[in-house]
């Protein structure tokens, strides 16, 4: 008599807890990371290369479940299946009751895409699975070259470490005494409305997708003039170019973005899962003219300030901790969505836009010549940029659900006027 096969399920690490809470039409929780090759896709070897990938991460053959406290991951074995380009920029993956994988992967002529619902991962767990599957493809498609000549992959962590909650790993408090943190954020310093950008939306909750393809290097430089890092200045520019088109009447209000902290850089984990935090930076721009500068040195006090080890460390007990209290442990899931939803969109209040620092993708230099960019985007309700680069191609894109590009235009001018050639590609007319 055969045994029924038993189920294999995980929890969901701190930071994915919200997205199925809070995803819809509107904000799927769906990002892109894509790779733009110097040939046409062949399908059939991207769907070879995609069965090998898979065995690589068991995560990604998980679907999302509803538990009576929490969302679980459950192990399927659904096939995952590639498919020509068919649908929107980040349209949902995630629907509630469906039981599906909670990842896609197109191609349209030379570019591979991979779309990922961010309860499964983040940028950094789905650029180590998208590099995996380049690394498989281009060694199938291209056999002649690298039969005789293997190439070893740049990511090989164990199925242990790739599944590793890094979260519960460093966390190192106590549950947290709810009354004292709520009575401590209502103490806060108040500050001033912020500024929340208006616009058309685009129909059928699509996302305008607005593409700077520049030198790394000559970014760089510009970077260093201002005695700076790429991260800040971009973060800074942003701030001045929203600043640019506010409304006289609004300038009273503050700016401010949410930009989210890759943890592996300050704690030691190879995980394919979500490790991320984020902090906010803010400028107010009432008072004397204030110039592109004043900007860059008030966020890099900020980087500064936020990106300690100490503040780091902190943040993320305060997060665990909050799930680790009795009182959220008990709650059953529909009140706790309710909850999440209800804090999201004060969340949500406070910020006028985002901004990602993926940072550089490598791969092996035998892989060059085939390459030509990555890139990535994410869906959102307001203003989102996400920075990549790969060699010398810096690819920064915006995406928006509002008709409206005078924020695109002035960001793109402002670079230009320092002496940036950048190439605008969009996905909307």
């Amino acid at each position: 008599m055969k045994q029924a096969k038993r189920a294999e399920w995980a929890k969901l690490d701190n930071a994915s807890k919200i997205f199925p809470a809070t995803c819809n039409n509107k904000d799927t929780k769906v990002f892109r990371i894509a790779c733009e090759l110097h040939e046409p896709v062949d399908a059939a070897f991207l769907q070879e290369a995609l069965n090998t990938t898979i065995e690589h991460f068991p995560l990604f053959k998980a679907v999302l479940r509803k538990g009576v406290f929490w969302y679980y991951f459950q192990q399927s074995d659904i096939p995952p299946l590639v498919d020509s380009e068919s649908t929107p920029v980040c349209a949902p993956i995630y629907i509630n009751g469906r039981r599906n994988l909670l990842f896609r992967v197109s191609y349209f002529h030379n570019r591979i895409n991979l779309e990922v619902f961010h309860a499964l991962s983040d940028g950094t767990g789905a650029a180590w699975f998208l590099k995996t599957l380049i690394h498989h493809y281009l060694c199938l498609r291209h056999k002649e070259t690298f039969v005789s000549n293997p190439v070893n992959l740049n990511y090989r962590a164990s199925v242990s470490e790739q599944m590793a909650d890094s979260f519960r790993r460093y966390f190192v408090g106590n549950e947290l005494d709810i009354m004292r943190f709520i009575n401590k954020d209502s103490h806060a310093k108040r500050q001033p409305r912020v500024f929340h950008l208006r616009g058309s939306k685009l129909e059928e909750n699509r996302m305008k997708v607005i593409e700077g393809t520049m030198s790394t290097q000559a970014v760089l430089n510009i970077a260093h003039q201002y005695d700076t890092t790429l991260s800040v200045f971009f973060t800074a520019l942003f701030l001045y170019s929203i600043y640019q088109i506010m409304p006289v009447r609004e300038q009273q209000r503050r700016i401010v973005l949410s930009v989210p902290i890759n943890l592996r850089k300050y704690f030691v984990s190879v995980t394919a899962r979500n490790f991320f935090s984020t902090m906010n930076i803010a400028y107010d721009f009432r008072g004397s003219k204030i110039e592109l500068i004043d900007v860059i040195k008030s966020v890099k006090a900020q980087f500064q300030r936020e990106l300690t080890e100490e503040k780091l460390h902190a943040h993320l007990n305060q997060l665990m901790s909050i799930e680790k209290n009795i009182l959220a442990r008990i709650v059953p899931l529909p009140i706790k969505n309710y909850a999440l939803r209800v804090a999201s969109s004060i969340r949500d209040k406070g910020i006028t836009g985002s901004i990602s620092h993926v940072g550089e993708i490598t791969l092996p230099s035998e892989f060059k010549p085939f390459i030509r960019q990555f890139s990535i985007c994410s869906s959102s309700k307001g203003p989102h940029i996400t920075t990549c680069s790969y060699n010398d191609r810096y690819l920064l894109t915006f995406s928006s659900p509002f008709q409206e590009t005078e924020l695109q235009r002035t960001f793109f001018n402002l670079l230009a006027e320092r002496g940036v050639d950048i190439e605008i590609t969009s996905n909307l007319t």
